[in-house]
């Protein structure tokens, strides 16, 4: 098969949908198809909106097997504002490439819509990106190839009925490139009923989930790590590794911290990942009463000794589809501290392999800390669950084989047809 697969960014870009696009893209090329990549030349999100932003250079090149096409990102003076302004227009394609967090790529613009090269099919990823997601169908358009999306929709506060993130992630306008797929690939049963409540017919939807690459992950030192912290042996550690931001949570963490810390709880906080300008702006005016350490971003070593060091993951997020760090946690053998919201309420059992809080709670997220930090066995219990989990449910080619198996067979209902 030849495909076209379109991401906001791409590896050494870090991020969920990116990371699994790539290894979609790899595994495919290791089978033998042709897979082209088109994305941005963004390294980390600001790039979209600021030049302050790290980009590599645009242009192709192929890494394992795989061709990709990075797109220079075009930006202008108060971006977000105007693109706001624009999106008022009623015109939905428009809509679609206005959204004010978009990553303007005017060239991928123009060659999706002269492109001649013969691809079978074109897959696009990820809410609320809208500009790849456009450029992505209107490829497939003019090919009349099918058009399959994995939005990776965030769904927010189930119990907020005005929630700004399920609002912005089911707006018109990105709905309208859900309604246009041929397929939907969506990864929680929660995210799979909220395409079926907005008339997205149940064949198009397939349900597949996130897998795990356990080498990745494991094997970590947990000596090695504790010592370059400066953290006893003894001490509880609560881990958060993602994109350090209100919107995953952090700045909720670290306020349920204080409320734990003021009770009495024992633990430290370790943070890793990348940090968000809001959250940058949290912690210049944050002032613990208790340990706090702060990694940034973790080459592959640092990792694997991140997940073996800690005791307790905690991620209350509002902004996550399914969540890959909860299993690389599981895979260690540590339990889960996740919101009822979005895919992490569909992925973490409560009270089986984790504990789930509700959206904003910050005492309940305080009561949840205190309880994993202060009891062994509780956390043994809930990790080993959650280790069991990971080795009956989550195997990585399991769920990129049924990726091309469908495929597959949506080309031969195109070629039947044709």
């Amino acid at each position: 098969m030849r495909v076209a697969h379109f991401v906001q960014r791409y590896p050494p870009a870090l991020g969920g949908s990116e990371d699994y696009f790539a290894r979609l893209s790899r595994y495919l090329a290791a089978t033998g198809d042709q897979v082209t990549v088109f994305t941005t030349t963004a390294v980390d999100l600001p790039a979209f909106w600021s030049t302050s932003g790290r980009c590599l250079r645009p242009g192709r090149r192929i890494e394992d097997g795989v061709e990709i096409r990075r797109y220079h990102l075009w930006h202008i003076p108060y971006q977000t504002r105007i693109l706001k302004v624009l999106s008022l227009v009623p015109y939905r394609p428009w809509q679609c490439l206005t959204v004010s967090c978009n990553p303007i790529a005017w060239r991928m613009w123009v060659e999706a819509g002269q492109m001649r090269e013969p691809f079978d099919l074109v897959h696009a990823t990820a809410f609320p990106y809208g500009w790849p997601l456009t450029c992505a169908r209107r490829l497939a358009r003019r090919l009349g190839v099918p058009f399959l999306l994995t939005p990776f929709l965030h769904l927010g506060d189930p119990d907020d009925p005005h929630d700004r993130t399920r609002r912005a992630y089911t707006s018109p306008a990105l709905m309208s490139l859900a309604y246009s797929a041929d397929r939907l690939f969506v990864q929680t049963e929660g995210e799979r009923q909220a395409f079926l409540d907005r008339g997205i017919p149940a064949e198009r939807l397939i349900l597949q989930g996130m897998g795990l690459d356990r080498e990745s992950c494991t094997g970590g030192d947990r000596r090695r790590a504790r010592a370059e912290w400066g953290i006893a042996a003894d001490d509880v550690v609560i881990g958060h590794l993602a994109n350090n931001s209100r919107e995953k949570g952090s700045v909720d963490l670290l306020r349920a911290a204080e409320h734990a810390w003021r009770q009495g709880g024992h633990f430290v906080v370790v943070l890793a990942g990348p940090e968000m300008p809001n959250f940058q702006s949290f912690w210049r005016g944050h002032r613990p009463s208790g340990r706090i350490f702060r990694l940034g971003v973790l080459d592959a070593r640092q990792k694997r000794d991140f997940f073996a060091a800690i005791d307790v993951f905690a991620l209350p997020s509002r902004s996550d589809s399914f969540g890959l760090v909860l299993l690389e946690a599981w895979a260690n053998g540590v339990p889960n501290i996740g919101y009822r919201a979005g895919g992490l309420g569909w992925v973490i059992h409560d009270e089986k392999d984790g504990l789930l809080v509700r959206c904003g709670d910050i005492p309940g997220l305080a009561a949840a800390l205190l309880r994993l930090s202060g009891d062994a066995e509780l956390r043994h219990r809930l990790g080993k669950a959650g280790l069991e989990r990971t080795r009956q449910e989550f195997a990585w080619r399991d769920k990129l084989e049924m990726v091309r198996r469908i495929y597959q067979e949506i080309t031969c209902e195109v070629g039947k047809v044709s």
